[in-house]
């Protein structure tokens, strides 16, 4: 999984300078699978029953899952870029958002600035003995703690052999840390920080089966990096 995921961030590396306006996201999809492939790996995406695409890209307020499309990138659209790589029988998975366009609004940097704080937060509370709310308090604490709102029913993810595993990593804090799961040493997590601007309710947009929205259309981010406990502290592997 190390390995896997160097290749992934190199795979990201020369990925992101190639986003830009006027692309549309299936031209972006087309990249990052060629990337995928020049560097070794698979899609883990395409091994998702029915999903078809290598990326997962999402803009201003689809959440998760959207497909890759004829849609063309304009000036100032929030993109999100989700994308797995499947390398010797193990996933890593990795997301980041941005600004398209050399322009950025203030409201949307300082947004998303606190997406990645939270990121940093939440690995940071992986460690051996500490407990998986760790993580997940560390996500509210601070995406909460600036006004904006965690989307509920979408969650981080154990990952390995497969790209979803046990266990599920919640934003927020559903019970007393202490009785949440103890980590590990060996654990592999995907930690991600799913969230909007303006509601933590979601919707099936309309005519995408696969794509989730916002209710009411607010702006939504994603930070996601695949992390592995060990005895010296988190290892971020993406």
């Amino acid at each position: 999984m190390k390995e896997g995921g160097r290749r992934l961030r190199q795979v990201i590396q020369y990925l992101l300078p190639t986003v830009k306006e006027g692309l549309t996201t299936a031209r972006i999809n087309e990249k990052a699978e060629s990337l995928i492939k020049e560097f070794g790996g698979e899609p883990s995406f395409k091994k998702v029953r029915n999903y078809c695409w290598a990326t997962c890209l999402t803009v201003n307020d689809q959440v998760v899952h959207t497909p890759p499309t004829e849609r063309i990138l304009n000036k100032g659209d929030l993109l999100t870029v989700d994308i797995g790589f499947y390398y010797q029988g193990f996933h890593t998975d990795y997301a980041t958002s941005l600004q398209i366009g050399k322009e950025k609004d203030k409201k949307i940097e300082e947004f998303l600035f606190t997406g990645k704080e939270a990121l940093t937060k939440a690995i940071n509370q992986a460690k051996v003995n500490n407990h998986l709310g760790g993580i997940s308090d560390a996500i509210e604490k601070t995406i909460c703690g600036k006004g904006f709102f965690i989307i509920k029913r979408l969650t981080g993810h154990g990952i390995g052999r497969n790209l979803h595993e046990d266990p599920f990593i919640l934003g927020y804090l559903d019970r007393p840390k202490d009785k949440t799961l103890r980590l590990k040493e060996g654990l592999t997590l995907a930690v991600e920080v799913i969230y909007s601007t303006g509601t933590e309710e979601i919707m099936t947009e309309k005519g995408n089966n696969w794509s989730l929205v916002t209710v009411d259309h607010s702006l939504s981010a994603c930070f996601e990096k695949t992390i592995a406990i060990t005895n010296d502290g988190p290892v971020i592997l993406t």
